[in-house]
């Protein structure tokens, strides 16, 4: 496996346009091989980071229509609940980009946790079968394009975290907890298994709340400590961080 690609920047704005750069690039290549891109996306300060994407010149530089957009987790709520990955996403990227409702992949509403997690891996399972997305020649799992991943303070990544025995899932693609730290307490969310199939993985970190796990992830002493959520994350086509002048303060 390659060593990360790590970006780092003076600003969280020159994060959010080199982002929008990167992005862009997988996006033309993407759909001029296979006629696609399908992005997995996190929840937090990533969405406003995005930001780029809809703006000029950024916004005409893609085929929207070819996207697919898919959720690395999502708090078991109503689709328009404040609280809601999707409402995050929508308010802040996806109503202002003209991505299909159809390409949008969000959760089923009025589930149980286990049943929306449950759904929502035969729903991708299903893509796959009509060849709508790919699979890894080495897992089996759904390979996606890009996956767009933050980090918490604590080091955890989409809703798998250090004390839950959901990051050591390898056999079922998206799982469930009913006790996040962080309310609202149900959420489903994508395994280390089905994350590290991905073609790329973006992680994304600005801010200095984030500075004392970048440090354990990236400094020098990393390999010393038991490994975070985080350090579990080694997509087969390529990890590139992308930081702030913040975010690496403790480096």
């Amino acid at each position: 496996m390659a060593p990360p690609t790590i970006h780092k920047f003076e600003s969280e704005e020159q994060v959010a346009i080199a982002l929008a750069i990167y992005i862009l690039h997988l996006s033309a290549k993407s759909i001029a091989s296979k006629g696609s891109f399908s992005v997995a996306l996190s929840g937090g300060t990533l969405i406003n980071t995005l930001r780029k994407l809809t703006e000029p010149p950024y916004v005409s530089s893609t085929d929207w229509s070819k996207w697919l957009i898919f959720f690395l987790d999502e708090r078991v709520v109503p689709l328009d609940h404040p609280d809601s990955n999707y409402n995050l996403a929508h308010g802040g990227f996806l109503s202002k980009v003209p991505i299909p409702e159809s390409n949008i992949y969000a959760i089923k509403e009025k589930l149980s946790p286990k049943e929306a997690a449950d759904e929502y891996e035969q729903r991708l399972k299903h893509l796959v079968a009509n060849a709508t997305l790919k699979t890894s020649p080495t897992t089996g799992f759904a390979k996606f394009d890009l996956m767009l991943v933050g980090i918490g303070p604590e080091g955890h990544v989409a809703s798998l975290f250090c004390w839950h025995f959901q990051r050591f899932e390898k056999k079922k693609w998206v799982t469930f907890i009913t006790d996040s730290p962080k309310p609202p307490s149900n959420r489903i969310t994508f395994t280390f298994p089905l994350i590290n199939s991905a073609d790329k993985i973006a992680m994304v970190v600005t801010g200095e709340d984030v500075a004392d796990v970048v440090n354990v992830a990236l400094g020098k002493h990393a390999r010393n400590f038991y490994p975070l959520p985080v350090q579990k994350v080694s997509p087969e086509g390529g990890l590139t961080w992308f930081l702030d002048r913040q975010a690496i303060s403790e480096l």
